[in-house]
């Protein structure tokens, strides 16, 4: 009686299962090395951007006095020598601008608050702080 070979002849079907887990291995650490560079880029992008912002600011409420003046506040941070500027924007209901100012900040400390009040073309329903930038930047 003859007997039937148990593995299929080398070569005869395509390529073996140890080229098939070489591959596999070799598509692995070709993955893990572009997923950590990938991570590095993002990491080093994000460190980078948050490094050479020198004044950044926040908007902490503001107050509808009229309907033609709205009072707007921000709290900002900025480096001690640094004399930064924000701008801010008045919406009416409809989101059309009806009011821009700006607000300095030259004291020599890195958390300040102010406030502007804008004149506005009609009645104000909500603020924006549009940015905050350096005053040499500008």
């Amino acid at each position: 009686m003859a007997q039937t070979p148990t593995e299929l002849p080398e070569g005869r079907y395509g390529r073996s299962t140890s080229d098939d887990a070489r591959t596999d291995r070799r598509l692995k650490v070709i993955g893990l090395v572009l997923g950590v560079a990938l991570l590095a880029f993002v990491g080093w992008a994000g460190v980078s951007y948050i490094s050479e912002q020198r004044v950044s600011g926040e908007l902490t409420g503001f107050e509808v006095i009229s309907d033609e003046e709205i009072d707007v506040r921000v709290a900002v941070r900025k480096q001690v020598d640094v004399v930064g500027v924000c701008t801010v924007r008045a919406q009416a209901e409809d989101g059309l601008e009806v009011g821009r100012g700006q607000i300095r900040f030259d004291e020599p400390d890195d958390s300040l608050h102010g406030s502007v009040v804008l004149r506005t073309l009609e009645r104000a329903t909500s603020a924006e702080l549009t940015g905050c930038s350096a005053a040499d930047e500008d």
